[in-house]
Parts: C-alpha cells; structure tokens; sequence
C-alpha cells in the first residue's frame, strides 16, 4: 500500500469516526430528557467529531493555509460550544425545565439565593408616596 493509500485510509476512519460522533450528539439532543443533559450531548460528542472531521480534511489537503484554517475554525468552535451550553443550561435550570433528580449538587440554587440576598432594594417609592 503506498502512502498516499494509507492516508486515504486514515481519512476514512476520521471521517466515519467524525459522523458517527456528530450523529450521536443530535440523537442526544432530541433524546436526553431536560436541559442539562442535552447541553452535554451538544458539546462532548460534537467538538470530538468536529476534530475527527477537520483532521480527515487536513490530512488531504496538507496545505499550511488550509491547516491554519481548519485550525481557527476549531478554535473557535472551542471556544463557543462550552459557552453557549453553559448558557443554554442556566438558561434551562432558571426556567425549570431540569428534570428532577438529574442534578446531585444543585450549586446554582446557593448562589442564586445569595445574590437575591445581596441586592439592594431599588424599587422607588410608589408615586403619592412621601415615605412616611
């Protein structure tokens, strides 16, 4: 087999590796029950098989400029998909759609109490009302 063979191979399995991984994400997102697990499913799984994907790509092409490219698309999809779970997840628990017993500490609930304690209360007074 020669070289180029072998890379073909190796693209093969990354790419079949990458779909497999990304197919399992969206069947988490529309299986997992609540908010929180689907945050996971969308991130875990997707970011993996995003890498698999972009190195199938980058072992055909063998380009630096495609390679930084692949390389600043990764980055970026890095960066956002932890961030916009993390959102979408506080996002959930706050509107309550965590299913129940899915959380074994709920941290968010201690911290969400201490800064409700620590606002200040800024309501004006009620119009007509002199403060006494």
């Amino acid at each position: 087999m020669t070289f180029q063979g072998i890379i073909d191979v190796v693209t093969g399995i990354f790419l079949v590796l990458g779909a497999f991984l990304s197919l399992a994400a969206g069947v988490g997102l529309l299986r997992f029950p609540d908010a929180i697990a689907r945050m996971h499913a969308t991130t875990k799984p997707q970011i993996l098989g995003l890498i698999f994907i972009l190195l199938a790509i980058a072992l055909q092409e063998r380009r630096l400029s495609t390679i930084l490219m692949l390389a600043t698309l990764l980055l970026f999809q890095m960066m956002t998909a932890p961030i916009s779970a993390h959102m979408i997840g506080r996002a959930g628990y706050r509107n309550g759609v965590v299913a129940e017993g899915s959380l074994l500490v709920d941290e968010l609930e201690r911290a969400i109490e201490r800064a409700q304690d620590e606002e200040p209360d800024d309501d004006p007074a009620e119009p007509g009302d002199d403060g006494r």
